[in-house]
């Protein structure tokens, strides 16, 4: 109970300060969330190079053409409390009647490759995440087969679409893309976050995640800078995807909190006492089979840049960030831009504090610039080659 009440006592204190008290309000007035990722399709329009999705043939697991089917999901969800999805594919543009009948009963964000447009009428509110994993050519090769400008095509489709935010997947070696990318996203009227390339199918070269994303977060800080009032990520969230590092924590199954809770094995991890969330679920196309994580069947965290999982984990780590005001407000602003992306938090309303927000989190940053170590991960996989060894 001690431990309680000091805990309440240091967010009290912090909580003088109105910009941190303002996006504290705000979250707690729209409540917490219980989340689950669902494939809603096993489909999709184009072959992105290194998808995880079609790489581990998560595909093989077919969507159920009966759509009593599709409602039963619904009806259990909801009884089981869940409130917030990330709908993700297979291409779910490609099931607008399905992805409606989400939209109309819970939060959610939807991931798209740009393609096909998400209509505005009947998903008014929607949270989209259009794809994006370069400037024009780099994008194209990768995503588009060498002959479709995806970029091009998505840009069109959400031009001044306030529902639209695009996530930026970058890579070590176009890390030159980044402010072009960027420009032409805040020119269409859109927002923009960061996603971190994986490379699960060892591509290498350009893609290759050993080579560190060092620099590709200094892009980011620079981005932010500039757009603090469109981007919806942090140099915080950005680094702590990059180091795999949070807290004195590593990252890895010990520590993600985005494992289907009905997995036998994930037992392992939620008895660990690190902080868990055992109500999450991972729904393959079928819709009843789930996968070990939210990006794989596979476990192998070593090469897991997902966004997602690490602002997950970010957010379940209040514990770990009340040491200092500091350290609370990297752990609040993370969880404000996480509600405020997803829409659960009027967009509008919510956005408009992105400025202040990046602004006294770029503050932090250059107090506390020189005692960042080295950026990257190399030589933590070298560590644990040596200690296997």
């Amino acid at each position: 109970m001690h431990e309680v009440d000091q805990s309440f006592g240091l967010i009290a204190s912090y909580l003088q300060d109105p910009l941190l008290r303002e996006m504290y309000d705000r979250v707690r007035a729209a409540g917490p969330v219980r989340s689950v990722q669902v494939d809603l399709t096993h489909r999709c329009n184009i072959r992105c190079k290194g998808c995880y999705f079609f790489a581990e043939e998560m595909d093989h697991l077919k969507t159920p053409e009966d759509d009593a089917a599709f409602d039963d999901f619904v009806r259990r969800e909801k009884a089981r409390g869940t409130n917030y999805l990330t709908v993700v594919g297979g291409e779910p543009s490609l099931m607008l009647d399905r992805l409606k009948k989400l939209y109309d009963n819970f939060w959610l964000v939807v991931v798209t490759n740009g393609l096909r447009k998400i209509p505005v009428e009947g998903f008014e509110n929607l949270a989209i995440a259009v794809s994006v994993w370069g400037d024009h050519e780099t994008d194209k090769e990768l995503r588009g087969s060498g002959k479709i400008d995806v970029f091009a095509r998505g840009l069109a489709h959400y031009k001044d679409d306030p529902r639209a935010a695009w996530y930026y997947t970058t890579t070590p070696g176009h890390v030159g893309e980044i402010e072009s990318v960027v420009e032409q996203c805040v020119a269409n009227g859109n927002y923009v976050g960061f996603n971190f390339y994986g490379d699960i199918a060892e591509l290498g070269g350009k893609l290759d995640h050993l080579r560190g994303f060092g620099e590709v977060c200094d892009e980011i800080d620079r981005m932010i800078d500039r757009y603090p009032d469109r981007i919806l990520s942090s140099s915080y969230l950005a680094r702590t995807v990059a180091r795999g590092e949070l807290m004195g924590l590593k990252w890895g199954f010990d520590a993600c909190c985005t494992l289907s809770g009905d997995k036998p094995r994930n037992q392992e991890r939620f008895g660990n006492g690190l902080p868990s969330n055992p109500h999450f679920r991972v729904y393959s196309p079928d819709l009843t089979s789930t996968r070990a994580c939210c990006r794989s069947d596979k476990y192998d965290c070593q090469n897991c840049y997902d966004t997602w999982a690490h602002m997950a984990w970010i957010i379940a780590s209040l514990e770990r960030h009340l040491g200092s005001e500091r350290d609370f407000t990297c752990w609040l602003s993370t969880m404000y831009m996480f509600y405020v992306s997803n829409h659960i938090i009027d967009f509008s309303n919510g956005a408009a504090l992105l400025a202040p927000v990046h602004r006294r989190l770029a503050e932090l940053r250059r107090q506390d610039a020189a005692e960042l170590p080295p950026m990257g991960r190399v030589q933590d996989i070298e560590e644990i080659l040596l200690e296997a060894l």
